[in-house]
């Protein structure tokens, strides 16, 4: 009889297409695979080490699941991915239970690694940091099948002072184009609509293979796959942009105008202290332009607060600039003191009161924008991917092109009409509620 895994992955959405892909893996190999751990025989636990929260929610999921395994509900117990590379010491002496620990690197050896635990040897797998990204899986898409992500290259060559991880994923490497775009088709054919490329920045994809950016050749080559309707690219570093990039979204009707572009702060001193590669006046400029060139474009950023040696006129600069700016989308982390960097041993260390205080003004400010441009939606026309139906309504969830998953807000269709997940629809917005927007069909519309 076939071993059933629970498989829980952690983090960041590229995390989750490793985890996809060792699902992929655990599939060919005849492993089942349960949502219910009082059914699971092997648990694998993908962790993410990115910051302070996202390491304990790590720590407590691999302990409650050592409590499985010390009562025996469990056979096996298998730790993957950045905290498992990071800490695989620790992991291995403190707790026991873990019967495996999987490399950052070493994803391909999953199957092989389940089989030498179910034989009651213990089994830790490293790949050098510099090796050639896994990419050559056929995938267990997790996301309920409209959409997926694709993962374009592994690893960062920025190394910003807050940042640990080119220390768990190595510096930035490409993966092909050949393979990317039969990822892509394999996607389409399994009824994939939305692609959303990530790495740890997308902007620079195909300069270590290729000797040039070629991340708009990558876009025109997937646009032309059948069936996929929309392309959204996330984590766009903003000195990375240029005019190529800029002109194939101008052209390319697939592509979403929607760029996420991480810029983490506005004061020079503190952008300089980062270890971030722009200035204010650089920001400002690229912002300025991507609105001229696209006027519709929707742009989402993330901030950092609380960076050591952060005044309190730097945080009104921040906060000067996030008035001006009016980013569409945005998100605000405290600063995470992270052991092994640059960042983690420079003096004047915030409080996290402070820093807890600075984000919360952020993000009020940031209410105000979003919720007064919702606000402005009212009577606009909109494409939009349906999500789900409303549970008892005759209600669906949609996210427009404005909206990537999981981060973004929803747009709630009144209809009585009977709509599949992954149905694009036009809709007409009649109102709004703080993030989210509401709407009716157009062809139902009252005018």
């Amino acid at each position: 009889m076939s071993k059933k895994v629970l498989f829980v992955s952690l983090g960041c959405d590229k995390n989750l297409v490793d985890s996809e892909m060792m699902i992929g893996l655990l599939a060919k190999g005849g492993y089942e695979f349960t949502d219910d751990e009082k059914e699971a025989d092997v648990v694998v636990v993908n962790t993410c080490c990115f910051i302070n929260d996202a390491k304990e929610e790590s720590i407590n999921t691999i302990l409650e699941m050592a409590e499985l395994k010390k009562s025996g509900q469990i056979e096996a117990l298998i730790v993957a991915g950045c905290l498992a590379q990071r800490y695989k010491e620790e992991i291995q002496t403190e707790i026991e239970e873990v019967d495996a620990i999987l490399g950052t690197m070493a994803i391909d050896e999953v199957v092989k690694t389940i089989e030498e635990v179910l034989h009651g040897t213990k089994a830790n797998h490293y790949k050098s940091l510099d090796v050639k990204p896994f990419a050559e899986a056929e995938r267990v898409v997790t996301t309920g099948g409209h959409y997926a992500y694709l993962k374009i290259a592994e690893g960062c060559d920025k190394h910003c002072t807050y940042c640990i991880i080119p220390k768990v994923r190595g510096n930035y490497r490409s993966i092909s184009m050949e393979n990317l775009l039969e990822q892509a088709r394999r996607l389409a054919e399994q009824g994939v609509k939305e692609l959303i490329l990530v790495a740890q920045e997308t902007t620079v994809y195909g300069v270590d293979l290729y000797g040039h950016k070629a991340l708009p050749e990558l876009l025109h080559r997937l646009c032309e796959i059948n069936g996929i309707c929309w392309i959204r690219i996330l984590y766009c570093y903003p000195e990375e942009i240029d005019d190529a990039f800029i002109q194939v979204i101008k052209e390319e009707k697939k592509i979403c105008h929607y760029l996420d572009l991480p810029i983490q702060h506005a004061s020079d001193r503190v952008l300089k202290r980062m270890g971030r590669r722009t200035n204010k006046a650089e920001l400002t400029s690229i912002v300025s332009k991507l609105r001229a060139e696209i006027p519709d474009i929707c742009l989402r950023t993330t901030l950092i607060t609380g960076f050591p040696g952060e005044t309190g006129e730097d945080h009104e600069e921040l906060m000067e600039f996030v008035n001006e700016m009016e980013f569409d989308r945005l998100g605000v982390f405290t600063y995470s003191q992270e052991e092994d960097t640059p960042a983690a041993g420079m003096p004047d260390q915030i409080p996290e009161e402070l820093k807890s205080e600075r984000q919360a003004e952020l993000m009020e400010l940031q209410q105000e924008i979003a919720f007064e441009a919702a606000e402005n939606m009212k009577g606009q026309i909109v494409t939009a991917m349906i999500e789900g139906k409303v549970a008892d309504e005759n209600a669906y969830v949609a996210r427009t092109y404005k909206d990537a998953p999981n981060v973004d807000g929803f747009l709630f269709i009144n209809t009585g009409r009977e709509l599949m997940t992954g149905d694009f629809v036009r809709a007409k917005i009649t109102g709004s509620y703080e993030y989210d927007l509401i709407g009716e069909l157009e062809d139902e519309s009252t005018k």
